[in-house]
C-alpha cells in the first residue's frame, strides 16, 4: 500500500542529488547546516521545545531575540529537537547553550501549541513542547540584560509578561502573569 504521504514514483527526486544532500549534513544528531535547516522549515512543521521557568521572587526567565525571522522581543529559550534526542534532553541543552544554567525539566509538557504563519515560508510551521523548569544552577550572570536595551541572547527575570513578547511566544502569555 502507497503511504498518503508519497507522491507517485514518476515525481522522484534525482537519488544522486539526495545522496549529495546527504553527505553534505554529516550526523544530523548535531543539528543540521543553516542553509538546510531553513530548507527543512519550509517542507514540513519544527518539533521544539520552550523552558518556562519560574522562581517565586524573581519571576519568569525569559530571553531577547532579534533576529531576521521574528524581529526583536523578549521569549522563552527554546530549540528544535535534533534527529534521535529526547525533548527532554534538547531542554536541557537549551538551558545549558542559551542562559548558563542546569534545570531539571518537567517529565511531560506543560502544554503542547501548533503555531502556523501562513506569511512565512520559512521556519511557519511549529509544534512546541512548553516544559516546565526548576534550576538546579544559573543563569550565568554574564548574560543578565542589564539595561533597557538588552542585547541578542541575554536574559532578564519578569514578575509580568511584557508588552514586547514575541508574537509567536503570545500563547505563552497566560503563564507569564
Amino acid at each position: 500500500m502507497t503511504s498518503l504521504l508519497l507522491r507517485p514514483a514518476n515525481h522522484m527526486v534525482d537519488p544522486r542529488t539526495l545522496e549529495a544532500l546527504e553527505a553534505s549534513i554529516g550526523d544530523p544528531r548535531r543539528g543540521l547546516p543553516e542553509d538546510l535547516f531553513l530548507l527543512v522549515s519550509r517542507i514540513t512543521p519544527l518539533v521544539n521545545v520552550d523552558l518556562l521557568i519560574r522562581v517565586e521572587d524573581k519571576g519568569t526567565l525569559l530571553t531577547w531575540r532579534d533576529d531576521a525571522h521574528y524581529g526583536a522581543g523578549w521569549h522563552l529559550a527554546g530549540g528544535v529537537i535534533r534527529f534521535q534526542e529526547t525533548a527532554l534532553d534538547r531542554v536541557r541543552e537549551v538551558a545549558r547553550l542559551e542562559l548558563g544554567a542546569d534545570v531539571t525539566p518537567h517529565p511531560e509538557p506543560e502544554l503542547v501549541h501548533e503555531s502556523i504563519d501562513r506569511r512565512m515560508r520559512t521556519r511557519g510551521h511549529f509544534i512546541s513542547l512548553l516544559f516546565r523548569c526548576s534550576l538546579r544552577s544559573g543563569p550565568d550572570p554574564a548574560l543578565e540584560a542589564l539595561t533597557d536595551t538588552p542585547l541578542r541572547g541575554q536574559w532578564r527575570w519578569h514578575r509580568t509578561c511584557p508588552e514586547n513578547l514575541l508574537p509567536v511566544h503570545q500563547a505563552y502569555r497566560k503563564f507569564l502573569i
